[in-house]
């Protein structure tokens, strides 16, 4: 369909529907970190946040978005750890009402072994039937959803066109797990757009990527957590995006079974030199 152009000159649009912070509805986008870092636990946590509105990681700073069904296509884990995530989750929800509304509107689909791939017509009609009447679908991971090279920015483009033709049929945005570069993981970069493996096809295609990044020694150091303990520390916070206004960053912490709420961190004040506050 051709804009009207004069017609947007002169009628003020709808407003944006944003789906998550900066997450466009109908639109691709990513989330991405390290092996371990618990994309997985906090993506099954921003499904609970679409469904239902209770935001267990702190990432909406209380501002509400419009709810619906969500889709999490989990093609990585055995159905039996995602039982366990859904276990330690539950916890989180102690209301019975909530619970079932979330259960309601949350379809989880393991596919470890099935081998899905986007690129197969099977497989694409099936990721877009699940897409049907959903407000947003995780795709987990990225790697398990294809067969390509993915280096080669044509292939890479290929598949996230496939993604593409999805949201724009259904108007359900879709978000994939992705792994991190090994090189930016050890540069400490794994908030950085370019820190997505592979093709840079798989950020400057997407309007939006969120991240994850473990915290460091320095980090460590300067908030005051001990060595031994940083490994329960996450930052999270958007690397990329096309709408909306800045994210900012945060810390979460990683409790029990692996769910990760929001953290509270505070820098050390500088070390005095000299006299008698001299260590």
């Amino acid at each position: 369909m051709t804009i009207d152009i004069l017609h947007a000159f002169e009628h003020q649009p709808p407003p944006l529907d944003f789906v998550l912070p900066g997450l466009l509805a109908g639109t691709v986008g990513s989330l991405v970190s390290p092996g371990g870092a618990g994309k997985s636990m906090l993506a099954m946590e921003l499904a609970i946040l679409v469904t239902c509105g209770q935001d267990i990681a702190g990432i909406t700073d209380g501002k509400k978005y419009p709810c619906g069904d969500v889709a999490f296509l989990a093609a990585e884990d055995p159905a039996v750890a995602i039982q366990q995530r859904l276990y330690a989750l539950g916890k989180q929800i102690p209301d019975p009402d909530i619970r079932m509304h979330v259960a309601e509107r949350l379809a989880i689909e393991p596919l470890l072994g099935k081998q899905p791939d986007i690129a197969n017509p099977e497989w694409a009609a099936y990721i877009k039937a699940m897409a049907e009447g959903k407000r947003l679908m995780f795709l987990d991971t990225l790697r398990r959803f294809h067969s390509k090279e993915e280096n080669d920015s044509g292939q890479m483009a290929e598949v996230l066109g496939r993604m593409e033709a999805i949201t724009a049929a259904t108007g359900c945005a879709i978000v994939f797990l992705h792994h991190s570069s090994k090189a930016a993981a050890m540069n400490g970069q794994g908030d950085q757009q370019q820190a997505s493996r592979g093709s840079s096809v798989l950020v400057d295609n997407i309007r939006w990527q969120m991240f994850l990044a473990g915290m460091n020694a320095a980090e460590a150091k300067k908030f005051g957590v001990d060595e031994e303990l940083k490994g329960y520390w996450v930052r999270d916070g958007v690397s990329k995006q096309n709408y909306g206004p800045p994210y900012g960053e945060r810390w979460l912490r990683r409790g029990e079974g692996g769910v990760l709420v929001q953290g509270k961190l505070e820098a050390k004040p500088p070390a005095k030199k000299g006299g008698r506050n001299e260590a």
